[in-house]
Formats: C-alpha cells, sequence, structure tokens
C-alpha cells in the first residue's frame, strides 16, 4: 500500500486578476499559506504558465518548478480541460465553448479542434520537461446532444460518435505514450467520457491503450446516482489522479438528476465544499490506499455557497485529516508464532 500524497489544489477556479491570483510566485505562496503541499496548473491562463516556453524549454520549467518550490509547493500535474473539450465539439455547442479557444481560431471550428490538439501536445511535452508523468483532461463530447434517447436515436449514431472521438485521441494517447504521460480524463457530465460505461467504449475504441486512464472525482459520480464507491473497484488500474471535491443530491418532487434547468443554489444536485455534501471520503481514502494509488489528492474547490477563499483552507486542512498514512505491518504480527512448510503440513494433518 502506499500513502496518498497530498493535500494539492486545482488553481483553475482560484486565478484572477487581483492579487495574489494573478502571478505563478504569489498564487503559490498563497497555496502554501492555505496548508497545500502541491498545486494542480491550468495549462490555458497565462497568468501562470506560458505553454509555449514551457514545452520547449527545459530551463523555463525548472524555472516554473522551482518558483513553486521556494513557495512550498510542487507541480503536482497539469490540466488541458479547457482544451481538451475542444478537441471535439458538437456544432449545437460551437458558440458556448468558443471562448476556451484563442482569439485567433474562434469561429472556425476546424481551425479551433487543431489549435486544441497543438495545446493537449505542448501540455504533453512541458509535462515530461518537468518529470510529471500524469495530465489532467477532458475528452470533449460530439453525442452529448443526444444522451437522453427521445428521440429515438438512428442505429449507429452512438457508435460512429465515438468512433471519431478515439480517431481524433489515438494520435494523443500515443504521443503521451512517446512523452511517458497518462493522459487521465476526468469522467464527467457535458463530456462524451461521462461514466464507466462510455469510458470503456472509449477505450475499446483505442485498442485499451495504456494512457488511456482516469481522473477520478466522485463528486460527478454523486450527481448521477453512480455507485461512486464500486467505480474504484472496477477501475483501480486506470485511476491515475484524483480530485477531492464534495457533492450532494436531495431529490424533491419537483426536480431529480436532471435539474429543471435551475441554477446551482437551486438544483437538487450541488457541487459543496469539502465536509459540506454527500461524500463518503473516509471510504474513498480508504479504497484508494489499499489499491496502491500513487498520485495526487486534489482539492477542487466548487461550492455554490461558501466563499473560495474559505473553502481552499478548510479543504487543505480536511485533506490533510483523511490521509491515511499506511502501515508498514499487520496489526496481529505479535501473535506470530513462526512457522516454516513442515508444521503448516503438520497443521494440515498432511504428515505421514
Amino acid at each position: 500500500m502506499k500513502t496518498i500524497k497530498g493535500p494539492a489544489l486545482f488553481l483553475a477556479q482560484f486565478a484572477g486578476d487581483e492579487a495574489p491570483f494573478n502571478s505563478w510566485a504569489d498564487i503559490t505562496r498563497w497555496a502554501a499559506d492555505c496548508g497545500y503541499k502541491g498545486v494542480q496548473v491550468p495549462s490555458w491562463d497565462g497568468r501562470l504558465i506560458d505553454l509555449e516556453q514551457a514545452s520547449s524549454s527545459k530551463d523555463y520549467c525548472d524555472e516554473f518548478k522551482g518558483i513553486a518550490a521556494e513557495a512550498g509547493v510542487e507541480v503536482t500535474e497539469l490540466s488541458t480541460h479547457l482544451q481538451g473539450q475542444l478537441v471535439a465539439v458538437h456544432p449545437a455547442y460551437d458558440e458556448a465553448f468558443d471562448g476556451f479557444a484563442a482569439p485567433e481560431v474562434r469561429g472556425n471550428p476546424k481551425a479551433r479542434q487543431l489549435w486544441a490538439v497543438d495545446q493537449v501536445k505542448k501540455a504533453l511535452m512541458a509535462s515530461r520537461l518537468m518529470g510529471i508523468k500524469n495530465h489532467a483532461t477532458f475528452s470533449g463530447a460530439l453525442c452529448w446532444p443526444y444522451m437522453y434517447p427521445w428521440p429515438q436515436r438512428p442505429a449507429g449514431l452512438v457508435e460512429t460518435a465515438f468512433d471519431e472521438l478515439a480517431a481524433r485521441w489515438q494520435p494523443l494517447l500515443d504521443f503521451a505514450d512517446e512523452c511517458d504521460v497518462n493522459l487521465c480524463y476526468e469522467i464527467h457530465p457535458g463530456e462524451d467520457l461521462h461514466d464507466g460505461v462510455t469510458f470503456e467504449m472509449f477505450l475499446e475504441r483505442v485498442n485499451n491503450h495504456s494512457r488511456a486512464n482516469m481522473l477520478y472525482d466522485p463528486s460527478h459520480y454523486i450527481l448521477q446516482c453512480l455507485d461512486y464507491l464500486d467505480n474504484i473497484d472496477i477501475y483501480k488500474d486506470r485511476i491515475k489522479m484524483f480530485h477531492v471535491k464534495d457533492a450532494e443530491f436531495n431529490p424533491t418532487g419537483r426536480q431529480g438528476v436532471y435539474g429543471g434547468y435551475q441554477g446551482w443554489v437551486d438544483r437538487a444536485g450541488r457541487f459543496r465544499s469539502l465536509g459540506d455534501g454527500q461524500v463518503d471520503f473516509g471510504a474513498v481514502f480508504s479504497k484508494l490506499s489499499a489499491m496502491d494509488f500513487d498520485g495526487w489528492a486534489v482539492v477542487e474547490w466548487e461550492c455554490c455557497l461558501k466563499h473560495p477563499e474559505d473553502g481552499a483552507r478548510e479543504g487543505a486542512q480536511f485533506v490533510t485529516d483523511h490521509i491515511i498514512r499506511v502501515t508498514e505491518k499487520a496489526f496481529d504480527d505479535f501473535a506470530d508464532g513462526g512457522t516454516d512448510a513442515a508444521m503448516n503440513r503438520k497443521m494440515l494433518g498432511l504428515e505421514n
């Protein structure tokens, strides 16, 4: 067994134009002051990282990591959630997602998709130069508008969507292998990879690629009424990253999983700060520790009620309290009477 590393913080929800959230040096010092030992970096945010330089300059990467180390934190992983989303976009979402892309490719879906692929490649190269083995991303979605089977889906529609999704990601998975980095897809509503079944459909089409792995976040399973603990048992060999995020699902006679188009405060399913929701993190940390999870516990703060800075500080302590320092010996070693092969045979009544 291995002791999970942490706590770490995903910086995407905190980066901003005001100090200390507008520069790499300041935000890492702030994270360390909150009690974090690591930070996960949104590679699209130029206030924190220059992805172009990071993908090509070992000196830049060493300096980048050095600034974090001086502040007291480690760079745990890079993320291309926004760029990965743009690897596959159904036309219904063109305008909604266009703002994720660089200005020069907006309004041009083909150019935007090529830009997104290039961005993921650059983040993988940067991960290699930084010595980071896992990378967080989204799969994007071609089939999501047809998630509910009404009107009846034409035969082959889903299969065609997943064939195309796999074709777009296969070269990136091969490139990730060249970089010795795992691509960890956050299993998330809005993505074609939104549960275990869809992940398996994708995995089959990329020939069970060893670099196609999962970012496990139980909050997204709470909102789907999916068994988030059984999910760990099923996919333990593919779970390489972990977002520690809480959620609650309180259905009523008026709304359930779909939320009735309400905002986050008024939905039956809501993201909450750590400890304020329904995830059994004691069980989650126990299962991940028992399965030899060799990664970081990364807080992703999303809450419709609590202030983010309060959520961040409380989250650091919450994770610290839940990380299990795994034992190096069995609790009943004191009662070991010592045995050998002959005694084992005697105890089984196998002696002549």
